[in-house]
């Protein structure tokens, strides 16, 4: 008979079909059309502030601008009163539309952003809020690049950047703090007659120090949001693996117990059954010539039946508990623990049975004892469907400090095997056997027939 799943009851009378489970639906391509909308969207926001930024600060610039003419460092009516106010807001929109256009690729931007900033500083001598564009790539590239990656690109774009302010600056930091607010008095000199500042390491280092603030400050948000990140789908991959385990285990749960349940059935038809048929063949026999004979393998065969049908009933009732709350199901195994009672039925059965060791006391392990039930059942049942007719059959049980032996020996017949075996018999044994830590070997005998030898460690511990 065929084990049966506690999730997939019997069909037949009594039982409604289970309804059909709801295709689980996968996620589809919307959260991620969100998600690149939401990011498009605060690039865009980011670049109109970095735009908004470069309009303010232009108006500095030409103030800066009218400071250095006032002081005769740039001569009059010059034309970067024009052409750096241009260039500074120029290079914001630039920026922004870079940010925005390459979200991205942050690598490209930061490349892109680097070179713009070379054209201004060449031209007109600002850097302007590039440099604040930089570093905005910069976060683009730490929260999305390992941090090899990220400081490569920082480093090279504080190299190059550095450079080029020292070569070209004319208007910095150090120069809009300094010159931005200054007002020549009416009716003075200037004080220089110069067509543009001079050199001064101190204002550039001003700027250097400004940009590389900014660009480690990018590049930290920027790590901090993909540690954040990285963190975050770790916590989900765990819960993932996790469920996956519990899967596992679950499903590996219900193959042990499909796998128990199919050998319990086995069990219960393959020995009660067998043992049925011999009863009933030897009652059929023995009708006429020994009535008292066939009535007493008539009353074993109706205990057998019964004994089957209770085992059957305990396994059925673990796949469909009722309902109760608290309730605990039923024991799945035999409760019957004697091996005396087994020799008797198999003997009643016809089988020609001697038997040494069964008044040795046993060990009250319950466990080891429904073990030895099944096993001993087992390899007489195998005697009566593989030899019929043996003329004799031999069963010793042994207790030892540490182990129980039990030895199933038969002489064989030569009359036909009565077939119908499962072939879970004997690997039902070795199970049984190994889970208690023991082990079961069979093969013939040499002098002819079957032997079967069981090996159940014991310790008086487990038993407490």
């Amino acid at each position: 008979m065929p084990a049966t799943s506690p999730a997939a009851p019997l069909p037949g009378a009594g039982y409604a079909a289970p309804p059909a489970a709801s295709p689980r639906r996968r996620p589809g391509p919307a959260p991620r059309r969100r998600d690149g909308h939401h990011r498009w969207l605060v690039q865009t926001v980011l670049g109109a502030l970095v735009v908004l930024l470069g309009v303010v600060t232009s108006a500095l610039a030409h103030s800066t601008v009218q400071g250095i003419v006032a002081l005769g460092m740039f001569p009059e009516g010059t034309d970067r009163l024009q052409t750096v106010p241009q260039t500074w807001v120029g290079g914001a929109v630039l920026g922004a539309l870079v940010l925005v256009a390459l979200r991205t690729r942050p690598l490209l931007a930061v490349g892109i952003l680097v070179g713009l900033s070379l054209v201004s500083l060449a031209t007109e001598g600002v850097l302007g809020v590039l440099g604040l564009c930089v570093a905005v790539a910069l976060y683009a590239v730490a929260s999305t690049r390992p941090a090899l990656v990220t400081w490569s690109a920082c480093l090279a774009a504080v190299v190059v950047l550095t450079a080029a302010i020292w070569r070209w600056q004319v208007i910095g930091v150090g120069e809009m703090f300094v010159w931005g607010t200054y007002q020549r008095p009416a009716g003075t000199e200037p004080f220089h007659q110069l067509i543009e500042p001079e050199f001064s390491s101190g204002r550039r280092a001003a700027t250097v120090a400004l940009l590389v603030v900014l660009l480690l400050l990018g590049v930290a948000a920027g790590a901090t949001s993909r540690a954040r990140r990285l963190k975050a789908q770790a916590e989900i991959d765990g819960l993932e693996a996790r469920a996956r385990d519990s899967e596992a285990s679950a499903a590996l749960g219900r193959a042990s117990e499909r796998a128990r349940i199919a050998r319990e059935m086995h069990d219960i038809v393959a020995h009660s059954v067998s043992v049925m048929i011999a009863l009933s063949d030897g009652a059929g026999a023995a009708l006429d010539r020994a009535p008292d004979r066939s009535r007493e393998a008539l009353q074993e065969l109706s205990r057998t039946g019964r004994t089957a049908l209770a085992d059957m009933q305990r396994v059925l009732g673990a796949l469909d508990p009722v309902d109760g709350g608290d309730a605990q199901p039923e024991p799945t195994e035999p409760t019957e623990t004697e091996l005396r009672s087994i020799v008797d039925r198999y003997r009643a059965a016809g089988l020609p049975l001697s038997v040494r060791g069964l008044d040795e006391p046993l060990p009250d392990d319950t466990a080891l004892r429904l073990a030895l039930v099944r096993i001993v059942s087992e390899a007489l049942t195998n005697v009566l469907r593989h030899a019929p007719g043996t003329p004799s059959v031999e069963l010793v049980v042994t207790r030892g400090v540490d182990a129980v032996e039990v030895e199933v020996l038969d002489a064989g017949s030569d009359r036909p095997s009565a077939g119908g075996g499962s072939g879970r018999g004997v690997p039902g044994m070795r199970e049984r056997a190994a889970l208690l830590g023991g082990r079961v070997d069979t093969g013939p005998r040499p002098e002819g027939g079957w032997r079967v030898h069981v090996v159940l460690p014991w310790t008086g511990e487990r038993a407490r």
